[in-house]
Formats: structure tokens, C-alpha cells, sequence
């Protein structure tokens, strides 16, 4: 097997957790939602890689337009600047006989909110850091007919530079949240002669803000992904799914009927293209995602580019 096969195949296997963000409707008195609509596209959602450090780098951009309760546009915007840093640590341990492994990522956004008509609101973009994010178990296992299953816990710590009851100095939107998540994962993948059938779920357990007294309603989120891999180059399609399945309460809640039911649920989809190649012992994947449709949530363009790259 040559060299370049080999770093092929390592990157397809890179199903890495990841703290993902993703900005929530406006009326809530949290800004921030878990997951990053199509942050893992094109990764296998149910593998692991060999023994080994790895580094993984997303850098990713959003133009989007806030959608209300009916799905529609409203001329609310936010544009976002997001880096996710990211190490997996595969120290090649069994458990439950499963290959082990974990990972922690250390997200950073710039974030730019524009409200029309509220200057307190508008226009006040901001560098800070999200929370961090920790996936102390991570557990896969391969099964018969080229079949791979992976299942990970991650923890989203209450660290974020500003947040809903510590705002930014500067004004402007908070750069993470408020409160701790907890977020157990699952992703299966049928991966057979360069092809990666992927499908991973995501559901994020919010503990409730301290300073706030808010709590984000739960959310189950996807992202599924069909790729094929030619030599040094992989195309494919992506998609992601995020659906909030208990609604926001705590102060504020009753007003924006987001305890009502379904009142602010998010629903959002989106899918689109994607391209990877190899360069040397560097995979470079570039992902582009367009909304389908959305309600109670932002909507729009997405591009991401990412590196992944052995460190050890």
C-alpha cells in the first residue's frame, strides 16, 4: 500500500467530535445553539483512526439571515468567522471491545450581529472564544459486511470569553454560552472500495445558565455524508439535520412562547458539495452547505475548510 493510499485512508476515518456552534433564534435568551450545521461533512461518523495524535483545523464561514417561527426571512443577520482547533488521541486501548480513543476541541469565533433599527445590537463584531469541548470516551467498534460504529461522549464547558449574563466588554453578541451541555454521540458507517456512507446523531443535554436562570431547550442533530475516494481526490455530498425537542424555559421564555408547544424549536436543514485532497501527509477538504429550510434559527451560505494531519 503506498504512502499517499495510506493518509487516504486515515482521513477518511476521521470521525472526530468536535465542539460545534451554531447561532440560536434571537427572541432566546441564550445565543448560542450546540452544533455547527455540516462541521463534520464528509468525516466517517463511525470509526477511528490508528494509533496515533492527530490535529484537526476547520475554519468556517456563515453568512445567514435569522428565520422566525413561520420559516420565514427576517432582515436580521449575522455573518461568522468560526476556528475549531481540534486534537484526537487514539492510544490504541480496548474498551468493551471497542477501539478507544478522545478528544478536546478549542473553538474561537469572530461573530458580527445586524439588527436593523437597534444600534445597541448592530454591527458590534467581536473576536472570542466558545466553550470547550471535551469527549473524555470514544468507543468504536467494526462490524461485519464493512460496517463501522462508533459511539462518544462530549462535555461543553461553561468557559466561553462572553455569554448571556457576562456580556462582551464591547457589546454586541456573546462569543458562547452560559452553561454546561452534556452530548452523547452515535454515527454509523458502511465504508467499501473508497466509498463512506456516514450518518452521525448528536443529541445535547443543557444544564441551565447560573447567571440567567435560562435552560436551552434539548436538541437532536445530524450530519450525513456520501463520498468517494479516486486516488488522492474524494468527492461527495452533505447534509445535516438539527431539531430542538423540548422547548427554552426560565425568565423570558413565557414571553418569546417559547414554552408553549414547539413554541422557538429549531428546525433547520441544509445540504451540499464537497472536495478533499490529499497533499502529502495533509488532507484539505472544502465543503460548501446552502439551507433547505429553517425555522426559529439562522439560515444561508456555509463554506468550511479543513486540515487534518498526523502529529504523532
Amino acid at each position: 500500500m503506498g504512502r499517499s493510499v495510506r493518509f487516504i485512508r486515515l482521513w477518511i476515518y476521521l470521525g472526530v467530535a468536535c465542539a460545534a456552534l451554531a447561532v440560536q433564534q434571537s427572541r432566546a435568551a441564550e445565543l448560542w445553539a450546540n452544533t455547527l450545521p455540516a462541521i463534520n461533512a464528509g468525516l466517517v461518523a463511525g470509526a477511528l483512526p490508528p494509533t496515533g495524535l492527530y490535529g484537526i483545523y476547520d475554519s468556517y464561514w456563515a453568512s445567514f439571515r435569522v428565520y422566525d417561527n413561520s420559516s420565514k426571512s427576517t432582515v436580521e443577520s449575522v455573518d461568522a468567522l468560526i476556528q475549531v482547533p481540534m486534537l484526537l488521541w487514539v492510544p490504541g486501548n480496548k474498551v468493551l471491545g471497542g477501539s478507544y480513543a478522545a478528544a478536546a476541541a478549542f473553538p474561537f469565533d469572530y461573530t458580527n450581529v445586524k439588527v436593523p433599527g437597534a444600534a445597541a445590537l448592530s454591527d458590534n463584531g467581536h473576536w472570542g472564544t466558545f466553550n470547550t469541548a471535551i469527549a473524555p470516551l470514544m468507543i468504536a467498534w467494526q462490524l461485519p459486511h464493512d460496517l463501522h460504529l462508533r459511539t462518544d461522549l462530549i462535555v461543553s464547558v461553561d468557559d466561553a470569553s462572553s455569554a448571556p449574563g457576562r456580556p462582551p466588554s464591547g457589546g454586541g453578541a456573546p462569543s458562547g454560552n452560559g452553561f454546561w451541555s452534556l452530548e452523547p454521540d452515535i454515527g454509523i458507517s458502511w465504508l467499501h472500495d473508497g466509498w463512506n456512507i456516514s450518518a452521525g446523531l448528536q443529541y445535547a443535554y443543557n444544564f441551565r445558565n447560573g447567571k440567567t436562570q435560562y435552560t436551552s431547550g434539548q436538541q437532536l442533530s445530524g450530519t450525513y455524508t456520501v463520498t468517494k475516494t479516486i486516488g488522492k481526490w474524494t468527492f461527495g455530498v452533505a447534509a445535516y439535520s438539527i431539531n430542538q425537542i423540548t422547548s427554552d424555559s426560565g425568565p423570558g421564555a413565557y414571553e418569546a412562547g417559547c414554552m408553549s408547544r414547539g413554541g422557538c424549536r429549531i428546525e433547520a436543514y441544509g445540504a451540499g458539495p464537497l472536495v478533499a485532497y490529499q497533499f502529502g501527509g495533509v488532507n484539505v477538504l472544502l465543503n460548501y452547505t446552502a439551507s433547505i429550510h429553517t425555522r426559529n434559527y439562522l439560515g444561508g451560505n456555509i463554506v468550511n475548510v479543513r486540515f487534518i494531519f498526523p502529529l504523532i
